[in-house]
């Protein structure tokens, strides 16, 4: 039986960078089985690759909005990609 796997985009907005958020995404994507990438930004903003089961990537998805305790979100845009590439794991990248 074939797994459904959806892939999701995530642009966080907000004092996201110098909180761990990268780190504490890492760990949340592990947990819930998922595989991408996480990394800051330039512009401070966070960006996110997500991939796995629809409802551990919505589960992730409602975490990102609060993050870990010292993020203040302000926004989490998603957008929906077409999963060309499959990942093997959930791994922090350098800055972009």
């Amino acid at each position: 039986m074939n797994e459904i796997v959806v892939t999701r985009h995530l642009l966080i907005e907000g004092r996201v960078q110098g909180v761990r958020y990268r780190a504490s995404t890492v760990g949340q994507a592990r947990r819930l089985g998922l595989r991408g990438w996480v990394r800051n930004l330039a512009d401070g903003r966070v960006e996110a690759l997500v991939q796995g089961p629809p409802e551990a990537v919505q589960a992730l998805i409602a975490w990102a909005w609060q993050g870990p305790a010292l993020a203040q979100v302000r926004q989490v845009h998603v957008g929906e990609r077409d999963g060309a590439e499959v990942f093997d794991r959930f791994e922090q990248r350098v800055t972009a």
